[in-house]
């Protein structure tokens, strides 16, 4: 089992991309698609969803295309996932709601709860001005 979806991987992907040409520059949805090796279509449909949560703005024109609505530092991963699957749940129990039926005396939830608490802070706390940092470092290491 995926933690993270398929189309999950390819909006954070297609979000880097947006975010290491913050400067104003809108890309279209056919080239971010070919430069993160999946389909137009598939592109144009996470972009949607992208743009609907505002995480991106379009442009439409010659020079039209898709861009970033905030800096790179104003959105995190768990933002993207968020839109994209609904964030990430460790067990059902902990979708809220009604719980199961074994809540009341269950010894596991409350372990299961406080790592939940932890996946989401830490997906929080990563923001795309974080990861082109980190890849920046790499690329710097590698050479």
């Amino acid at each position: 089992m995926d933690v993270l979806r398929r189309n999950t991987d390819y909006a954070l992907r297609m979000m880097v991309n947006l975010a290491s040409r913050f400067n104003g520059e809108f890309i279209s949805a056919r080239e971010l698609a070919s430069e993160g090796n999946f389909s137009y279509q598939l592109g144009c449909k996470i972009l949607q969803k992208l743009h609907k949560a505002n995480l991106v703005k379009s442009n439409m024109g010659t020079k039209g295309g898709f861009a970033l609505s905030r800096k790179p530092s104003e959105i995190t991963l768990l933002e993207i996932i968020t839109v994209l699957q609904g964030g990430i749940r460790l067990n059902r129990c902990l979708l809220g709601g009604e719980g199961c039926e074994f809540e009341p005396e269950c010894e596991i939830s409350t372990k299961l709860a406080c790592l939940q608490l932890y996946v989401d802070g830490y997906l929080g706390g990563i923001t795309l001005e974080e990861i082109l940092r980190s890849r920046s470092k790499i690329k710097t290491e590698n050479r």
